[in-house]
């Protein structure tokens, strides 16, 4: 599955016991079909557009204003106008770079991205967005200590760009254990070294609370020790990124209640891939159980 998300950016350049006191998933999400649900909106949620590729755009929107999501995230720029058309936002945009193993991490590919990134961080700010997505890339033999060098060199050099257009670069952690083989911003700690090295306010981490499950696990714990570095989160049920209700390990409203404890008040992306043959069915639910 993970291969769809691999090719959709290369393509633009670049538990159980635990929630038996719940309602039933199906008696908490079967709202009116008249009416949106109701929610707290304590959260801010967004979903992820490519988990939902085969469902036209202009479609998703409408879903996620009648589910009552606030953003579609992981949209270019061919599709801004069309969120703002139907009063939704882009909580982490995309479009530049060379993809997930290609990154900061390698200086063979610093010319090409800070061409990149200096040429599409404008357009992110003029579209009225503040956040725009970046990756590591692979570890190719690199240790840890000369990847996070290479980085800074990389990514210091768009930080005065970053500061005169207000947006924040955002390197996601992913897993390279099950999804993303050898890539190097694996572990919450070297993005965390990394970010204090940098030593910007406009560099910062996208905390995949699936990814950094596999990876390390204590999830609470870690995003809450880490939440300064930390500037937009992604869901995702483990295993199989599918899901987030009681067929997987993470309990997601705990998880969403700590975040909120740490006085976190940027976006929270839904990005697990539905398996039920009503897949926007699955989104409300999974709206609603992080509705905290």
């Amino acid at each position: 599955m993970q291969s769809s998300r691999r090719k959709t950016i290369k393509n633009i350049g670049l538990g159980a016991a635990a929630l038996a006191s719940m309602p039933t998933l199906a008696s908490v999400a079967e709202p009116s079909k008249d009416k949106k649900p109701m929610l707290k909106g304590n959260i801010k949620q967004s979903v992820c557009r490519w988990c939902y590729s085969d469902i036209a755009f202009e479609e998703l929107c409408k879903a996620a204003k009648e589910i009552g999501l606030q953003s579609i995230e992981l949209a270019g720029p061919e599709e801004w106008p069309i969120l703002k058309k139907y009063g939704l936002y882009c909580a982490m945009p995309w479009g530049a770079g060379l993809g997930i193993t290609k990154g900061f991490n390698d200086p063979a590919y610093h010319e090409e991205l800070i061409k990149s990134y200096s040429e599409h961080i404008p357009k992110v700010a003029a579209a009225g967005y503040d956040k725009l997505i970046c990756f590591s890339g692979n570890r190719n033999g690199l240790s840890d200590e000369q990847g996070i060098a290479n980085c800074v060199e990389g990514l210091k050099k768009l930080m005065p760009i970053c500061e005169k257009y207000q947006v924040t670069l955002v390197m996601e952690l992913l897993n390279s254990k099950v999804d993303h083989a050898d890539y190097q911003c694996d572990k919450t700690a070297w993005g965390v070294a990394l970010c204090k090295k940098l030593g910007s306010d406009y560099f910062k981490l996208l905390y995949d609370i699936y990814h950094m499950q596999i990876m390390e696990g204590d999830v609470i714990r870690t995003l809450k020790e880490n939440i300064k570095y930390i500037a937009h989160f992604h869901t995702g049920g483990n295993p199989g990124r599918h899901e987030i209700d009681e067929t997987q390990e993470l309990y997601y409203p705990a998880i969403m209640k700590a975040i909120l404890e740490t006085g976190y008040k940027g976006y929270v992306g839904q990005e697990f891939i539905p398996t039920k043959k009503n897949k926007l069915e699955s989104l409300k639910e999974g709206v609603l159980i992080c509705d905290v």
